[in-house]
């Protein structure tokens, strides 16, 4: 049996946020480690997207042994059930199924579509805002609020309550980074700043869903909400749960997109000279940037429910597994050169957005706002500057990428 010490300790230190990669390379090493708990990594492109397909590989944190860590789970003490992602088929394929209807094709082709020029007219007031600055924050001033904005169009929230879902972004992203809980209420933890949080989106959600019953109106919480129910494919409380995931999981994801390509760019002023005068490279590029520096770097919820052989190691029945898909996708047996970033790489079928049943749902949404969000950017802000590189880091290391991103700037074009 292979083991490295508590890599897992290792990979969670935050001491190595900043650059996990050395750490990858070495777990690389051996395809398949153990660590002294019982949990299985597994940090190879082929035996990753193995796993990740494998039916006897399971997200459904109720499949974890009793004492066992449930990493990954946020609908603890809130009321709720399990949102899709922390579900197997077929009670995956119902939830999933019935939510993608009004969110993307067959069913509705034109729905992301038709939300690009409100997301459109989102990045221009937020670049506006920078107009009379010398420095702004990257994170805070433009890649946090812009992705709330748009999850709140697609579940249909009223205009004037989107700034009760900042609020709860907030609340939301302290309790998976501690580092973000500044202003916190005296005696309260991120973590139960983090529940009330939810206990108060879901009860709202639960009231938006009543009210879109009656009157219908744009978003998938309306289109959802008369199929919810007795016969219905959906509860309500399963289309509650299915809003906060998109709340927690498109939010947090969308920011460290947009906040690591920029940070990527900055770190490679010949790819951003060719970006400036090329906008046709943002869809490559972003695919770069997602195999380079993924915002998910590993899923650590996932369970065996049998034993499962793989590169000449068997995962015993009820091991946890963590599969690492930021080290699958610097995997030199599937990508040339990888620690290289190569907006024109070939055959880049990175797993940034995982995959398997468990595809990332809002990837369409994700790309959407980093197209919109990226070449406008690095058009009208003149004279980009690092002014900390590395910059500070958030907490969480699955969910990675910097809590700040300060940047000198010499203002702002039309």
């Amino acid at each position: 049996m292979t083991t490295l010490g508590s890599m897992s300790a290792r990979i969670n230190d935050y001491a190595n946020r900043a650059d996990p990669y050395p750490l990858y390379a070495e777990l690389r090493k051996r395809p398949v480690i153990q660590e002294d708990d019982g949990t299985y990594l597994v940090s190879t492109y082929y035996e990753v997207r193995s796993l990740a397909n494998d039916p006897r590989l399971s997200n459904d944190t109720r499949n974890r042994a009793p004492g066992c860590a449930r990493s990954g789970e946020s609908e603890e003490n809130t009321g709720l059930p399990p949102s899709f992602i922390f579900t197997d088929p077929p009670e995956h394929d119902r939830l999933r199924s019935a939510a993608n209807r009004p969110f993307g094709p067959p069913h509705s082709p034109r729905f992301l579509h038709d939300l690009q020029a409100d997301l459109a007219k989102v990045v221009t007031e937020l670049l506006d805002a920078f107009e009379g600055k010398d420095q702004v924050d990257i994170v805070e001033d433009f890649s946090y609020p812009l992705p709330v904005t748009a999850i709140c169009k697609v579940l249909g929230v009223p205009r004037e309550d989107e700034p009760r879902f900042h609020g709860w972004a907030d609340a939301l992203a302290a309790g998976i980074d501690p580092h973000r809980a500044e202003g916190a209420e005296s005696g309260q933890s991120p973590q139960e700043k983090s529940a009330n949080a939810r206990q108060e989106m879901g009860a709202y959600l639960a009231d938006l869903i009543d009210a879109s019953r009656r009157r219908p109106r744009p978003g998938i919480l309306s289109a959802l909400a008369p199929h919810t129910g007795p016969g219905g494919s959906m509860t309500p409380k399963d289309l509650v749960a299915t809003a906060v995931l998109l709340l927690v999981a498109g939010h947090e994801t969308t920011v460290n997109l947009i906040t690591n390509t920029t940070l990527t760019l900055l770190r490679h002023p010949d790819v951003l000279r060719r970006f400036r005068h090329d906008p046709d490279l943002a869809t490559p590029l972003i695919e770069e940037v997602l195999r380079y520096e993924p915002p998910v770097q590993f899923v650590p919820w996932t369970t065996a429910l049998a034993d499962i052989d793989i590169a000449d190691t068997t995962i015993p029945k009820g091991s946890p597994v963590w599969l690492m898909l930021a080290a699958a996708n610097r995997d030199p047996r599937r990508f040339e050169d990888p620690d290289r970033f190569m907006p024109d790489r070939k055959d880049n079928e990175h797993l940034g957005f995982y995959t398997g049943i468990h595809y990332c749902f809002g990837a369409p949404l994700a790309r959407i706002e980093a197209h919109l969000a990226l070449p406008e950017l690095f058009r009208r802000v003149k004279n980009f500057r690092l002014l900390e590189d590395p910059p500070p880091y958030r907490a969480n290391a699955v969910l990675r990428g910097p809590r700040h991103l300060p940047v000198a700037i010499e203002g702002v074009t039309a």
